[in-house]
């Protein structure tokens, strides 16, 4: 057996630096070094997480903005589409006759004889025929129909042996419920279809022709040319009991 010559001494001086060393190693912060010159060490990085995009409120958005311009876009169309056949002057109306009846023309209770026909001024019965977008089946009585011109009144007559189902239904629904207007059938009339207003007449082969809505919008109530502007045009009597060529009259002389 080997002898050892390592003495007690010997060991207990190994044994206290080896403590000594120990010691010094624990007493430093973990992670960082002592001294001036030592290192921090940095902070745990933070995620970021990202907000997806709200895809559906964009689209939807620019759903809204795409039909708001297509609205915009087809009201200037249609606005400048009716404007471009608007009149300003009865010339412009191609084909529109004018006559020279003054205003102030008299009541009367009997037949008056008239140059035109259907006529477009002149004496008249005291009762008007109502004119409130009023649509007859029967051929009203001229003397009634002219008063209501006289009130500014645009009055329709159409020749239902020369007009077609398709056209009655057109004039029909230009005049149904407009107020101002009034419709009815003259057999025996010079031309398809004829409008009249105070001093003004109009003939036309067609219940399409733009000529007919030209008209209505500028003679209807039109103070320049309506010898009694803002007269009614209402008498319920009239459309419940219409008079027609032939009858006598119902109002006083």
């Amino acid at each position: 057996m080997a002898n050892d010559r390592t003495t007690d001494k010997d060991r207990g001086a190994r044994a206290g630096s080896s403590r000594a060393r120990a010691t010094k190693a624990g007493s430093r912060p973990a992670g960082r070094r002592s001294g001036a010159g030592g290192r921090r060490t940095r902070p745990a990085a933070q995620a970021v997480t990202r907000q997806p995009r709200p895809w559906g409120l964009i689209a939807a958005a620019l759903a809204v903005a795409v039909f708001a311009v297509a609205v915009i876009g087809y009201a200037v169309v249609t606005v400048n589409r009716a404007n471009a056949d608007k009149v300003t002057t009865a010339e412009q109306i191609t084909g529109l006759q004018t006559y020279d009846y003054p205003n102030g023309q008299g009541h009367v209770a009997t037949p008056v004889d008239y140059s035109e026909s259907p006529p477009v001024g002149g004496d008249h019965d005291g009762e008007w025929a109502d004119c409130t977008g009023t649509v007859y089946s029967v051929d009203i009585r001229n003397e009634n129909a002219v008063h209501s011109l006289e009130h500014g009144g645009v009055w329709i007559t159409y020749d239902p042996e020369r007009v077609a189902q398709d056209d009655i239904a057109t004039l029909s629904e230009l005049v149904d419920g407009t107020s101002g207007l009034m419709l009815s059938p003259r057999p025996g009339l010079g031309a398809p279809i004829s409008l009249q207003s105070w001093n003004n007449q109009l003939t036309v082969d067609s219940a399409t022709d733009p000529r007919l809505r030209q008209a209505v919008d500028f003679l209807t109530f039109n103070p320049d040319s309506t010898p009694e502007p803002g007269a009614t045009c209402e008498n319920p009597t009239f459309i419940s009991t219409p008079l027609v060529a032939g009858d006598a009259s119902r109002a006083g002389g």
